[in-house]
């Protein structure tokens, strides 16, 4: 299967199974896919027919080029993984928690899909005790492998923040003890934040992601506290601080944008222009009736905003001021392994969400949703059907993304997402599903833009 499109001038082919990407001209994007069937008398007829000034030589070499990639396994690659692969089962080794370590927040967004930090129960705060023994767990179930992550996540973490200073010195003592390595993040809104609470991030954080909408008056729309009042101005001085302390790395700008902010692309630019060079912009996760949802007529804008944003980025890598954008970040030559692209990211068997109260979840998106509980720290997991579910869980198991160009990109998309859509964590959430090839388009075609620049910069 291949899928072939046009974008800021470059003709692309990306071949499905083997994730190869191929830019050529008009001509060559066309050659490939009249050749698919591998008919070479139709393929040059055809090519004639929409070619005439074109010589037969020229066509007979570019069918031989596209032989030859053939051959190599870099067009119309059979899709040998689902038959090579067997379906994942719910594994022992459990490789990174999220640790919700404060099930309370300073600020009162009205998106938030964790409820204002309380995800539909009660306000607390996670006691050292029980992040010790997630520690412990991950620790218990990590097997041979010897990296693990950990995130600290709210609600707003710097709410509990000696618990989260206590559990990453336990941590550092664990490594030593077992010979493991943590990777510990941070996600806060910034309200917090001063200097010892950077000092101690930029010494023991390896990443840290930092909750910006953009500009102010769409910052301050959602992000308010509990009397209505912005954020903006309190957290970006700090913000900015902050990053400065870091060297400008190990760290994302998390923004959302809504059916409010449809010209998000501002809004990255916004953040770029404040210094910030490592970006993000999610849309919002929200109930379909909410006002601020992404609706299917928002689509277009969209997309467009998207496109724009690739040719913007290339525009500022060339004036020398580049940055990236999380989404469009790809590695296509030394990308995730098969494994790695069939399952995606592990919900509910290798990666785990903790609530303070030491319950198990899936992902941090599932936490409070009594239907999706799969233990806790001290039972186990107790819901061995449910993680056996999670366990098959993976891009062969999404009918809908079987004929998809894109599925070893995206792995099946996000549980939570199709959760919550469709109501099984095997369905498609089908704006995501849209809203994630338009930015793989534009990803490669970025990619491709900037390999060209820098060759000819050589």
């Amino acid at each position: 299967m291949i899928h072939s499109y046009t974008l800021n001038g470059y003709h692309i082919t990306v071949d499905a199974a083997s994730c190869a990407v191929h830019v050529t001209d008009r001509q060559g994007m066309d050659a490939i896919a009249l050749y698919e069937d591998g008919d070479r008398e139709k393929a040059t007829r055809l090519l004639q027919e929409k070619y005439p000034q074109v010589p037969l030589a020229d066509i007979t070499a570019c069918l031989n080029d596209i032989d030859a990639l053939r051959a190599q396994g870099k067009l119309y690659a059979p899709d040998v993984y689902q038959a090579a692969l067997p379906r994942r089962t719910a594994p022992t080794v459990v490789k990174a928690l999220c640790l919700h370590v404060a099930h309370v927040c300073n600020l009162a967004c009205s998106y938030c899909f964790a409820g204002q930090g309380k995800y539909a129960g009660a306000q607390a705060l996670m006691p050292y005790e029980v992040g010790r023994d997630a520690l412990d767990f991950l620790v218990r179930h990590s097997g041979t492998r010897r990296n693990l992550e950990v995130d600290f996540f709210g609600g707003e973490p710097l709410m509990n923040w000696d618990v989260v200073k206590r559990l990453v010195a336990y941590g550092r003592e664990l490594e030593k003890q077992h010979n493991k390595m943590f990777r510990f993040t941070l996600t806060t809104n910034g309200v917090l934040l001063d200097d010892e609470v950077m000092d101690f991030c930029n010494r023991e954080m390896h990443n840290v992601v930092l909750s910006l909408d953009g500009r102010k008056e769409v910052h301050d729309r959602f992000r308010v506290d509990h009397q209505g009042r912005g954020s903006y101005e309190a957290i970006v001085p700090k913000f900015q601080e902050f990053v400065r302390r870091r060297g400008h790395q190990g760290y994302y700008m998390r923004g959302t944008f809504t059916h409010y902010n449809l010209d998000f692309l501002n809004d990255i630019l916004h953040m770029a222009d404040l210094g910030f060079t490592q970006l993000s912009m999610e849309p919002v996760v929200t109930s379909p009736d909410n006002p601020s949802a992404i609706t299917q007529d928002d689509l277009p804008q969209v997309f467009e905003q998207y496109e724009r944003l690739a040719q913007v980025m290339l525009e500022r890598h060339r004036e020398g001021r580049p940055f990236d954008f999380y989404h469009f970040l790809i590695d296509l030559g030394h990308g995730p392994c098969i494994h790695k692209r069939i399952i995606g990211c592990g919900s509910g068997t290798e990666y785990l969400a903790v609530t303070p109260w030491g319950d198990l979840y899936p992902c941090h998106q599932f936490v409070g949703e009594q239907q999706y509980r799969l233990g806790s720290l001290l039972e186990g997991i107790t819901n061995a059907t449910l993680q056996q579910e999670f366990g098959r869980c993976n891009v062969f198991s999404h009918t809908e993304c079987l004929q998809c160009w894109a599925k070893y990109f995206c792995s099946g998309g996000c549980a939570a997402n199709a959760a919550h859509a469709t109501g099984s964590v095997t369905g498609v959430y089908d704006i995501g599903c849209q809203i994630f090839k338009k930015r793989m388009e534009c990803a490669i075609m970025l990619q491709a833009a900037l390999d060209e620049y820098n060759e000819n910069a050589r």
